[in-house]
């Protein structure tokens, strides 16, 4: 709370005492002070959020949340986690209730019977493919009949739910997922040269399998072996307790400028995810200007990383080895190609805008 206060410069006696008194949350103290510091009057418009954010390593989810909800504050938008109060515009997140998720589609739907003009944006990041689960399209396309509008986050997960339940007649767009671009981003990125050891990264909050452990293994074993000399393997964040890395280097959870700075170091970044909706973590890498080694079967990644990237299926030693020899083309391609947070907000700002002059 006191970093979010002093962050702003909102801090008074009484917000401090309405801060411990959890009757204010320090993300509407934050939200006010974004519209001080940007000179935007209140009131352009209101948006409830039904998954609260926090600050730590966690999901691209979560990220995509920090992001906007700073965005549409610095644009006049008052934004809120609950519906205890008349709002503009509600957007669905997470369809699963409880934990951070503060309210659901049915009180979703209840809210929109006492106020009809008030429209829903489903954003949709997730399909059962991509951790094998069974329960995850089920709900998805219950909580969509409350939607007036849905954003998908790659066109893989667009056409994955269209084969399955989503009708493409419905109102929807896609919008790519992009990071805050005041922390990733090239600067002061350490380029690659022949003289150095080419370093190789890769991070994950999940410790889910399917993020690719079993193709990180792999590499860490060629290194190992000395199949790829004169290379590092970076690897941050979580994975499964069975493995054990031989000779990779290891960091744990990791976000914002530490992780950044981290990227900027190493020069290739490598994901073996497979089947991800989006994800935000090969956009993280290449934001800080490192060229993308990616699975063909890695769903929404293709879409963005087959512009300044190098795929495999089975041979992740030969990318690397080409990725290596065009790293120059490759590093080009990257620095004008990369994702963007502030476009991806630009996006959502522009649908949110549509939906609420409606």
């Amino acid at each position: 709370m006191r970093q979010v206060i002093s962050e702003w410069g909102v801090a008074s006696v009484a917000i401090r005492q309405l801060l411990r008194q959890r009757v204010i949350s320090p993300w509407r103290v934050e939200a006010e002070g974004w519209r001080r510091l940007a000179g935007v009057p209140f009131g352009v418009g209101s948006v409830a959020i039904n998954m609260l954010p926090i600050r730590s390593s966690w999901g691209g989810g979560n990220q995509w949340a920090l992001q906007l909800i700073r965005f549409l504050a610095s644009h006049g938008f008052r934004v809120s986690f609950d519906l205890n109060s008349a709002v503009d515009l509600i957007i669905l997140v997470d369809p699963r209730l409880g934990g951070l998720v503060k309210f659901g589609p049915e009180e979703i739907k209840t809210y929109k019977e006492v106020y009809p003009r008030t429209l829903c944006l489903h954003r949709i990041n997730e399909c059962d493919k991509r951790k094998n689960t069974r329960e995850m399209d089920t709900l998805l396309q219950e909580a969509n009949q409350v939607a007036d509008f849905t954003v998908f986050i790659s066109e893989w997960l667009l056409k994955y739910h269209a084969e399955r339940w989503f009708d493409k007649k419905k109102p929807h767009c896609v919008i790519y997922n992009g990071a805050d671009p005041a922390i990733f981003h090239p600067m002061r990125s350490d380029a690659y040269s022949s003289d150095k050891p080419l370093r190789l990264v890769t991070h994950h909050w999940s410790d889910n399998w399917n993020k690719g452990f079993e193709v990180y293994q792999e590499l860490d074993r060629l290194i190992a072996d000395g199949e790829l000399a004169h290379t590092e393997f970076w690897v941050i964040g979580r994975w499964p307790k069975e493995i054990h890395w031989k000779k990779a280097k290891k960091f744990g959870p990791t976000r914002g400028k530490s992780l950044a700075n981290l990227l900027r170091q190493c020069h290739l970044y490598v994901t073996a995810s497979l089947w991800e909706p989006g994800g935000m973590h090969h956009i993280e890498g290449a934001q800080c200007g490192l060229p993308v080694i990616f699975h063909e079967d890695g769903g929404g990644i293709v879409e963005m990383a087959k512009h300044y990237g190098i795929p495999f299926r089975r041979n992740i030693k030969e990318a690397i080895f080409e990725a290596q020899v065009r790293y120059k083309e490759l590093r080009d391609k990257v620095l004008k190609c990369a994702p963007s947070g502030a476009k991806m907000c630009l996006d959502y700002l522009d649908v949110i805008r549509r939906l609420i002059a409606h």
